[in-house]
């Protein structure tokens, strides 16, 4: 039996993602999946699911979500958000009780840019090419193709049989302060080193033309050398960054071009990729070059946070006082009190 979770209201960019499309970008269709891999993974991992299970993505913004139908456990993890069901506040990085008829909202992120919300079993919906990812240039994936708007609905897997219970975990921190590493290339040496020592040394800022696609940046423009702003179109990747005509870099993202006839003069290590996703308009980025050694050692760490995310998930147990506090004990708040089913 499914359940039915209806958007009542949304703002910003919902949408259903997961790990993601893989053996494609050669046909010239990105991956998309979430933008942020780990959050993804650790609202999943908390309901019980497989890391890369669907999830519905809340990209710059939230919503107000009523169950129709059924009864699920939820999950919401990424960008720090206050939600509320039924009135009653609740932190992020822990599981919650939806029953039928109950009012989940989630307001938009105090910091960050993309929160996930997940249910134990998953959201279903069927797969184009392996993945349930929207795709929207490619009007692939997610709400036919589309994002998702005020009166769609998502379906899930109810929680009869699958009861992960209240648990909870530490969001793995993100030093926003720290330089975004880069390694230089594939186009580097179409730069002059003043071109190179402008991306490195200066402050950019993630400007209002950031989307899946890419996130334009502004600040001092980076010269090019003789050869100009032209190459012969070749492959790109999630993180490299093209420099065009007016000299603003373009970090492409998930839901890139498969390729591009810009130079790329670096490309974003993939650790450091969820910490530039999580950038929002005005957020200051700075660039830093490290070796390809640095890059795999950060990607393999990467790799064992998700790895270990079932061994840091902790029963939420005994009392809790937030909800308590914020409930009116009538009507659906009496389920969100409860400790498991």
């Amino acid at each position: 039996m499914s359940g039915r979770l209806v958007i009542a209201r949304c703002h910003g960019a919902l949408s259903l993602q997961d790990g993601g499309r893989r053996g494609y970008q050669r046909y010239g269709l990105s991956g998309s999946g979430a933008m942020d891999r780990l959050a993804m993974a650790t609202a999943n991992v908390l309901v019980g699911n497989a890391p890369d299970a669907p999830v519905l993505e809340l990209g710059f913004g939230g919503g107000r979500f009523v169950v129709e139908a059924g009864r699920g456990w939820f999950a919401c993890a990424g960008a720090p958000c206050t939600l509320r069901i039924d009135g009653a506040p609740l932190t992020g990085h822990r599981t919650a009780t939806l029953a039928e008829g109950a009012e989940l909202i989630v307001d938009p992120p105090r910091e960050g840019a993309f929160a996930y919300l997940a249910v134990a079993g998953g959201f279903e919906a069927g797969a184009v090419l392996g993945s349930v990812s929207l795709h929207l240039r490619a009007g692939i994936g997610g709400a036919d193709g589309r994002l998702f708007q005020a009166g769609d609905h998502l379906t899930f897997a109810t929680a009869e049989g699958n009861t992960p219970g209240d648990r909870t975990t530490d969001a793995v921190p993100l030093d926003r302060d720290a330089p975004i590493r880069v390694m230089l290339g594939p186009q580097a040496d179409r730069f002059p080193q003043g071109g190179i020592d402008t991306l490195l040394g200066s402050t950019f800022t993630v400007s209002h033309r950031a989307d899946r696609m890419g996130y334009q940046l502004d600040g001092p423009a980076i010269a090019h050398g003789e050869g100009g702003y032209n190459i012969v179109s070749d492959a790109t990747v999630m993180g490299s960054i093209q420099v065009p005509g007016n000299g603003l870099p373009i970090v492409l993202m998930a839901d890139r071009q498969t390729t591009g006839g810009y130079p790329k003069i670096a490309t974003v290590i993939s650790a450091d990729l969820r910490r530039l996703a999580q950038s929002r308009p005005g957020d200051p980025i700075r660039f830093e070059a490290v070796t390809l050694a640095t890059a795999r050692e950060a990607g393999l760490r990467r790799q064992r946070d998700i790895a270990d995310l079932p061994g840091r998930i902790r029963p939420l147990g005994g009392f809790d006082a937030e909800r308590l506090l914020g409930a009116n004990l009538a009507g659906h708040a009496v389920d969100a009190l409860r400790e498991g089913p």
